[in-house]
């Protein structure tokens, strides 16, 4: 199939995804506002300034994230059934395949799954101080899927190798594996980070999901083009809800799926190297957290910021949320851009 029908095929999808999303958003709004799935914000004596921030959010329903991932599995889904039952042009919708989109799909399932069962934990106040899990355990539950990840695409795949710009793909071994797990680790964390301020996650997602979806399509990976590109579809019409002021929040159900998601995504395109320029903004918000936890602790308590993750900092410096938001929309798309830049030149220079 010719380039430009495959480029024709990853914008007709990517707008499918975006119009069925469109249609899919207001029946899950109605599910989640019927049912009071609300967000449970951390208390004034855990979190003082982002409570003061946000104590307006405090009955907002959380897992809008289903939108995201319910859609891209369903188109998934749909055009697989259509394409074996009538084969022909129904084919050339199917973006189902064994190489190169069954792990990035079986992984946003699986993580979207995961951060629905610990959104519901903090909806009915069950676990650490009522609200779902810890980040400690959250961080066990990102390790161990990238654990079973790492080890599956050593064993099973055979990869070993790592793709460093103007020198080539490097073996390295059994590193593969604790690089994987680092890849996939960072990103969930890093996604949960900065999903903290209406639409903040969404649009910086939206940007590295474009910048991936161009490396896919570089690179022959069509299949994968589209599935980001289904992935851009759906964070649009998410989008469309989630701008200040938000009808729900993507909670851990969508952070999770994107993060995991866009690290599995990386890994098979061996482009892992370029993903701190794809995500910059979550990369800066999960650093600002470290920052804070390890100056606390090793300064007696002393903090770097006002509040993170970073974006409440500037809250409290005075900036609106939607200014906040609009920046760090910019500087991911600079930098996203610049990620892009520096692929091409280290691939054909």
């Amino acid at each position: 199939m010719p380039d430009v029908i495959q480029a024709a095929r990853v914008l007709g999808l990517s707008s499918v995804s975006f119009l069925f999303a469109l249609f899919l958003t207001p029946l899950v709004d109605r599910l989640l506002h019927r049912f009071q799935f609300n967000k449970q914000l951390r208390s004034k004596e855990q979190a003082p300034v982002f409570y003061e921030l946000h104590k307006a959010k405090e009955n907002t329903p959380t897992m809008g994230g289903i939108v995201i991932w319910a859609t891209v599995l369903i188109l998934a889904l749909v055009f697989l059934i259509l394409a074996n039952l009538f084969g022909g042009y129904w084919s050339q919708l199917n973006f189902v395949d064994r190489a190169q989109t069954y792990l990035p799909l079986a992984a946003m399932a699986v993580a979207a799954g995961l951060g629905l069962l610990d959104d519901l934990m903090g909806v009915m106040r069950i676990g650490t101080n009522g609200g779902g899990l810890k980040m400690s355990q959250k961080l066990v539950v990102y390790l161990l899927l990238a654990i079973m990840g790492g080890l599956w695409f050593f064993y099973r795949l055979d990869w070993n190798v790592l793709y460093v710009p103007f020198f080539g793909n490097v073996d390295i071994g059994w590193w593969y594996i604790p690089f994987f797990v680092f890849i996939i680790v960072a990103s969930a964390f890093s996604a949960n980070e900065t999903d903290g301020l209406d639409g903040l996650l969404g649009g910086v997602s939206l940007f590295s999901f474009g910048a991936l979806t161009v490396v896919a399509f570089v690179l022959g990976r069509y299949d994968l083009a589209v599935f980001s590109g289904v992935t851009i579809g759906a964070l649009l019409a998410f989008l469309w809800f989630n701008i200040y002021p938000a009808r729900f929040f993507m909670g851990d159900t969508g952070s999770m799926a994107l993060g995991i998601t866009m690290g599995v995504i990386a890994m098979l395109t061996n482009t892992a190297i370029f993903l701190p320029f794809f995500a910059i903004i979550p990369v800066i918000e999960s650093l600002s957290v470290i920052i804070q936890m390890t100056s606390k602790k090793l300064r007696g308590g002393k903090k770097v910021f006002i509040s993170t993750p970073i974006h409440h900092h500037f809250e409290a410096l005075g900036w609106k949320e939607t200014t906040v938001t609009m920046r760090f929309w910019i500087v991911s798309a600079i930098f996203s851009a610049l990620g892009l830049a520096f692929f091409f030149i280290a691939r054909f220079l």
